[in-house]
């Protein structure tokens, strides 16, 4: 059903967006297709597919291309600054040109997958090369008129401090939330967005169901960031876009708020952050 109007599989007449998807991942290699439709078939009409590497970047590309449903987010994310050359914006500007391209990303800064046992000096030098490729990406997408899809692990002060830097120019969506309600809060008073994932469904998240609790509709997102993090009730299987369906209906119920009106508020959103997304 590739191509194909969306059909729903409840009553409920609703749209949603995986935001944040890896389909590019081995995970998916032997039902990819199969993957897309049942989606589809959940009413996901659109899934972003997003890049961590330059290969990964143009796998995404032509994911793209091969997939109505499916638009790409080229970047190089931060626990892979040392697979990129040094300057990366001429080549992934070329990526980033392709019109079914929406943003750059996913890019940021992570402190805590650091290599065990590295040296002071080591540590040193993955850390300002993360910083100065998300400078780099940064740049770019200021330069291109995108937004980036950030991700930050134990570096939050500081990624929103560069962010700050582009702010007006350049709007970040925090992927994959799992920060306090008042970082939530700073988040969006810099013009930036968050995103949940599957995690706002585990019972030992409820500072992540306070932090959602705290963003009105139309300032977040929904994603599953699969392969990982499936929502209940399939935690502890391999992730795909269909189960935002599922996490829609438990935010949905935390927010208090209708499947319609959550749905309305998430697309628009993404409608609004991700340029050329339809």
């Amino acid at each position: 059903m590739r191509g194909a109007q969306f059909r729903y599989t409840d009553s409920v007449m609703v749209e949603f967006f995986d935001t944040h998807a890896h389909l590019d991942f081995p995970d998916f290699v032997g039902d990819l297709d199969q993957v897309v439709d049942r989606a589809q078939a959940a009413g996901i009409t659109r899934i972003l597919c997003v890049g961590t590497t330059f290969e990964s970047s143009r796998r995404v590309v032509e994911l793209a291309d091969r997939y109505p449903a499916v638009f790409g987010i080229v970047g190089v994310h931060p626990n892979h600054v040392d697979e990129a050359p040094d300057e990366i914006l001429e080549p992934l500007a070329q990526l980033a040109r392709h019109p079914k391209v929406v943003a750059i990303g996913e890019t940021g800064l992570d402190t805590y997958r650091l290599p065990a046992g590295a040296t002071p000096a080591e540590m040193d030098r993955l850390k300002s090369r993360q910083r100065d490729l998300f400078q780099q990406q940064l740049e770019l997408a200021a330069r291109l008129g995108l937004n980036c899809v950030i991700h930050q692990r134990e570096a939050f002060s500081e990624t929103l401090a560069m962010m700050e830097a582009v702010r007006g120019r350049v709007r970040g969506v925090f992927h994959c939330f799992t920060g306090t309600a008042h970082e939530a809060q700073q988040v969006l008073a810099s013009g930036s967005l968050v995103s949940f994932t599957g995690i706002t469904t585990f019972k030992n998240a409820q500072n992540v169901r306070d932090a959602l609790a705290a963003v009105p509709l139309g300032e977040f997102m929904l994603e599953t960031d699969c392969p990982f993090l499936a929502p209940l009730p399939h935690r502890g299987k391999r992730c795909e876009p269909a189960y935002v369906r599922d996490l829609a209906r438990a935010v949905a119920g935390y927010k208090g708020c209708s499947e319609e009106d959550l749905s309305a508020a998430t697309c628009a959103a993404a409608r609004g952050f991700f340029r050329g997304l339809t």
